[in-house]
């Protein structure tokens, strides 16, 4: 039904992304897991159009940036996005008609109730609580009955109950053959959810791998993920210490100032250390690891 396929998103020479490469089966819920900064959000985003990228990305056979495959794609992103002149009623009805939807009235009113919004339908976007600007982010999500739906953090700023329903929700729309990729980082909420999760970490596609298949194994979610996770922190190793310079020139590892022993932004002290904030580098005070001197003035 969703099919990436060596995906590539570069912000300069950054990638944020790099070869991802997945399939989503019908009626299934995929999680997309992954410390802050793995590259989640933007893969959704490449997903649902929103960004140019290298590489093919399918929904049920279609190009996702055509108008047909958007037709069948839903999203919810991680911070909503309402518009604070439109009421809660009116952000529906707008969707709906940017959709054509027909006979969606029944359908909204039974998304509104479900999470707690009927009484809110007057109230402009601007005007509603972070909790309740998600809830009606996944209210209209779900509105236009997309075949394949991704979710990205849905259940931050969330509280208990409407979690609850979200989860007895995606539940439902797997029972009824729609396809789910959830994004999140946080592995309790999604524990009991999952049919496949795809594990990334520094933009990259770590671990792919089946419920069937990770039971078989005799292992959890969460030994997996901090197995992947900290084992790509160990094979990168220590960062390479970074050494500052003057005019294209650094100075050379073990030497300090001649006239006062002070560090400067764009001196080294020994042992390739910069000055802490706010302390000498001279001979009675020592240099702080990690720590850069404020606006590369001398500290005496």
């Amino acid at each position: 039904m969703l099919e990436v396929s060596h995906v590539t998103k570069k912000y300069g020479r950054t990638a944020a992304c790099r070869d991802v490469s997945f399939h989503l089966d019908p009626g299934t819920v995929t999680v997309l897991l992954g410390p802050n900064g793995a590259g989640k959000s933007t893969i959704m985003k490449s997903i649902i159009g929103f960004l140019r990228y290298s590489g093919t990305i399918w929904v049920n056979g279609l190009d996702n940036r055509s108008l047909e495959a958007r037709r069948i794609l839903g999203y919810v992103p991680e911070l909503p996005f309402l518009y604070p002149n439109l009421t809660v009623s009116e952000h529906m009805e707008f969707l709906a008609r940017a959709y054509r939807l027909q006979n969606y009235s029944e359908r909204s009113e039974k998304l509104l109730k479900r999470f707690e919004l009927t009484g809110q339908k007057r109230k402009f976007g601007d005007e509603l609580s972070k909790g309740m600007q998600q809830k009606l982010s996944l209210c209209l999500g779900p509105l236009p009955d997309p075949q394949v739906i991704l979710l990205d953090e849905p259940m931050i700023g969330l509280d208990p109950k409407a979690i609850r329903e979200l989860k007895a929700m995606i539940g439902e729309m797997r029972a009824s053959g729609k396809t789910l990729l959830v994004s999140t980082h946080i592995i309790d909420t999604v524990d009991m959810l999952w049919d496949r999760t795809v594990i990334m970490q520094g933009g990259t596609v770590r671990a792919n791998i089946s419920r069937g298949e990770l039971e078989d194994a005799g292992r959890s979610l969460e030994e997996l993920f901090f197995e992947v996770t900290e084992q790509e922190a160990s094979d990168a190793g220590d960062f390479p210490k970074v050494r500052s310079s003057a005019g294209g020139r650094g100075r050379k590892k073990g030497r300090r100032r001649a006239d006062d022993s002070s560090c400067t932004e764009s001196t080294d002290c020994a042992e390739s250390r910069n000055c802490n904030d706010s302390r000498r580098c001279a001979d009675e005070s020592s240099c702080t690891e990690s720590s850069n001197c404020a606006d590369g003035r001398v500290r005496r």
